[in-house]
């Protein structure tokens, strides 16, 4: 499991909103052992939740072309601010609902 939390300018939460729905979706779909996202909020920003198949899909993530180019126009965009984490967290064991939404 990989956890992203950012601060965001909450005046343009729409916009983050509009890029994590258009850009950051499709993108984890893309990922090789990407097997599920969550977007979130939390009380100072926004967290995304990605589930991976094991440890090497998700440290892949940081070298995938995709990626980079979704980080650095999530950066330009200028909406985040700081400040911002990651965590690799290991998966014990799980269950998802084949339906959530």
């Amino acid at each position: 499991m990989r956890i992203w939390r950012t601060g965001l300018d909450e005046r343009r939460a729409a916009e983050y909103e509009t890029f994590a729905a258009e850009r950051s979706l499709p993108m984890f779909k893309r990922q090789a052992g990407c097997l599920g996202v969550l977007f979130g909020r939390t009380a100072s920003g926004r967290m995304v939740v990605t589930f991976w198949r094991d440890q090497e899909a998700a440290e892949a993530l940081a070298e995938s072309d995709d990626y980079l180019e979704t980080v650095a126009a999530i950066m330009a965009a200028g909406f985040l601010e700081a400040p911002q984490s990651v965590e690799l967290l290991p998966v014990d064991d799980a269950w998802v609902a084949s339906e959530l939404f």
